[in-house]
C-alpha cells in the first residue's frame, strides 16, 4: 500500500479525484502552525480562503482569526495567491 504526504494542494489532485474543502482546510491548519516548516500565515489564509469558498465553515472562522495577525499587504498577497490557484485549478 502506498502512502502519500501532500505538502501542497497541487499534489492533492490525483487522477479524477478533486481536492476537497476538508483537505484545503487541513493545509491551512498545517501552514498556520508550521507543520511542514515555519509558520506561514499568508499561505494559511490562502488555503482557508479557498476551503471557505468550497463550503468549509470552519475555514472562514480561522481565516478571520489569522487576519487579525496579518498586515493589509499580507492579506492582499494571500487573496491574490488564492485567486491565482483557483484560476489554475
Amino acid at each position: 500500500m502506498a502512502r502519500f504526504e501532500m505538502h501542497s494542494a497541487d499534489m492533492a489532485i490525483m487522477g479524477e479525484k478533486l481536492v476537497t474543502a476538508d483537505i484545503l482546510f487541513q493545509m491551512g491548519l498545517d501552514s498556520a502552525c508550521g507543520r511542514h516548516g515555519s509558520t506561514d500565515l499568508v499561505t494559511a489564509h490562502k488555503w482557508f480562503n479557498i476551503a471557505a469558498l468550497k463550503g468549509n465553515g470552519d475555514a472562514a472562522r480561522y481565516r478571520k482569526e489569522i487576519s487579525g495577525e496579518m498586515s493589509p499587504g499580507e492579506i492582499a498577497e494571500a487573496q491574490r495567491s488564492a485567486r491565482e490557484w483557483l484560476s489554475m485549478h
